[in-house]
């Protein structure tokens, strides 16, 4: 959709009453397609195209040979024909929620998979060439991992916003969900966190710039005057995350903030991916982290700056 972000288009979709369902090996197809939903209305599919790392080619075997459903992953491969990057990619996408498998369960059956087509009696007796495989019981994902690995591979997610597992932190450090600024008055001096979707500098608003940030309950509009924007330049240019001082605008309908003092917050977005990380394997924690996590953060951030890239990029001028 050009200008808007997959995430934006699909918050917007949602906002509107759409009902959204994830990527699936036996329902989705490459594009987005719609599907009868609950009460009479339709529901919207995500399509392959959203999965980093699938072609388009293996996605139509995927389809073609689809029928009635795959029951589990040998069976993708042996009838879908697909390779092991494909399964793979689509596992780091959580497609095999059909089959029962989250990501982490369905990238180890396939890591177990076969490398080769089974032996021809095998085949005629409809059997496979292997032994039984004893039952592992993998740790569960947290949520803020699948919502991270989402990102990752989709550039989205459907479970939860990033912003939501910060939002304690915030509201302590008195920072205001976007969705309260229509409950606030005109002129108050506030401060809030966004994800930055959008920096426009119009030729026509001389050397002004609007910026559109986006939390966990909805998007707010920032202005940022020309000697605010000479003093934060390498702040807005740089930072997926955002944080914004300055007072409340009112004209009308319209609501904006006109930005006094910019943060770059992203360190932020590193610390989450971080601490995901460190749920799921405590041994690679370090203790002194508990003393200083604000700076072992920014600087997990200066060693893996790709951590902070797992969030789409923004739009923004030239």
């Amino acid at each position: 959709m050009g200008f808007y972000a997959p995430a934006q288009i699909v918050r917007d979709a949602r906002e509107h009453g759409v009902e959204l369902r994830p990527v699936d090996i036996n329902a989705s197809c490459w594009d987005c397609t719609l599907e009868p939903g609950e009460g009479g209305d339709f529901a919207l599919r995500l399509g392959f195209r959203q999965v980093k790392g699938l072609a388009e080619a293996e996605a139509a075997k995927l389809t073609a040979e689809r029928g009635n459903g795959y029951p589990d992953p040998l069976a993708l491969r042996r009838r879908g024909g697909l390779s092991t990057a494909a399964l793979e990619a689509l596992a780091r996408a959580d497609a095999y929620r059909s089959m029962g498998l989250d990501r982490r369960e369905a990238l180890w059956a396939i890591k177990g998979l076969p490398d080769a087509a089974p032996l021809p009696l095998f085949a005629a007796m409809g059997e496979e060439d292997r032994g039984e495989e004893a039952a592992v019981a993998l740790p569960k994902l947290s949520l803020g991992n699948h919502v991270v690995e989402d990102y990752a591979s989709l550039r989205l997610s459907l479970k939860a916003h990033p912003l939501s597992f910060l939002r304690a932190d915030f509201a302590a450090e008195g920072l205001l969900p976007a969705a309260q600024l229509l409950e606030s008055r005109d002129g108050l001096r506030l401060q809030l966190a966004g994800l930055v979707l959008v920096r426009q500098r119009p030729g026509s608003a001389k050397g002004v710039i609007f910026a559109t940030l986006e939390d966990e309950t909805g998007v707010a509009n920032v202005v940022v005057w020309p000697d605010c924007f000479e003093r934060y330049r390498a702040t807005l240019l740089k930072a997926r995350l955002l944080r914004v001082e300055g007072r409340l605008q009112r004209e009308g309908l319209v609501i904006h903030i006109v930005a006094e003092r910019l943060l770059d917050e992203t360190w932020r977005l590193a610390a989450l991916m971080e601490s995901e990380r460190q749920a799921l394997d405590p041994a690679l924690a370090h203790a002194d982290e508990v003393k200083r996590p604000i700076a072992v953060a920014r600087q997990n951030l200066a060693r893996h700056p790709r951590d902070a890239k797992v969030l789409p990029p923004s739009r923004d001028f030239r």
